[in-house]
């Protein structure tokens, strides 16, 4: 099984997960670059799965659908126009005549509903944790991000992360003005900086990595919750409290 980057509109990646001839899909906004690379490897689609509801994440299902015909999942609590099935917290699938088997995991915050996949040792989380970021709250809350967070960093280490976007080298800017201190974000920026001069991706990434990294992982760490207590002027009490004020900070970072 491969797992193949498709570049779309900016900064988005559609997700191809290939296997035997056939191919599973993960948020293609944009059906073009999809359609190129179906008829250049003769590949069948069987299906697309979608994790949120916003259009640069499903722009493609339209067409891809009408060609296609796939099979296409997504979040059972967001109104998504071609869905085939929808998919709640814990819900098992299994794809690519066996090879692909995947569970289900509602991360809210970004939107609602939004929904990750997991499959061997690979996460699917579209907009909810990028690499040195996570994604702005636009529906949800606070609290459910940094929950939804957690149990994306409860898993093992060496999950490899495929986000949606190629934020990697903006976030990392971010997470050394909370950390200024911290060695393995100074050298992750430089392998990143490497990468895109070559103009190679920085995803995926994996949850190991992101736990050292990404500072939204990081909200019980001491030197994080300093930077945040310095930053809102507050006593913040607990990790959920740091995580709202990077999140603000974040937002308003240039």
């Amino acid at each position: 099984m491969q797992i193949v980057p498709l570049s779309a509109f900016s900064d988005n990646y559609i997700w191809a997960i290939v296997a035997d001839g056939h191919c599973v899909l993960v948020d293609p906004g944009d059906a073009e670059p999809v359609q190129r690379f179906l008829a250049e490897h003769k590949l069948v689609l069987d299906a697309i799965l979608i994790t949120h509801h916003h259009g640069d994440h499903t722009g493609g299902i339209a067409a891809l659908s009408a060609r296609h015909h796939p099979k296409v999942f997504g979040p059972a609590t967001e109104a998504i126009a071609g869905l085939t099935a929808t998919l709640t917290d814990g819900a098992t699938l299994s794809l690519l005549n066996g090879a692909l088997p995947l569970s289900v995991i509602a991360v809210p915050g970004h939107t609602a509903g939004h929904i990750a996949y997991l499959t061997h040792g690979a996460l699917f989380c579209g907009d909810t944790l990028f690499s040195a970021g996570c994604g702005r709250l636009f529906e949800g809350t606070p609290a459910q991000m940094h929950a939804s967070l957690g149990r994306l960093a409860a898993l093992p280490d060496d999950t490899k992360v495929y986000c949606a976007h190629e934020y990697t080298l903006s976030n990392l800017r971010f997470a050394m003005a909370v950390e200024p201190g911290n060695a393995d974000i100074l050298e992750y920026n430089r392998q990143c900086e490497v990468l895109r001069v070559q103009a190679r991706p920085t995803i995926p990434t994996t949850i190991g990595v992101e736990r050292r990294i990404n500072p939204f992982l990081r909200c019980d760490q001491p030197d994080v919750q300093r930077m945040a207590e310095k930053v809102s002027g507050e006593t913040l009490v607990n990790a959920g409290a740091v995580f709202a004020t990077l999140r603000r900070w974040k937002n308003e970072f240039r």
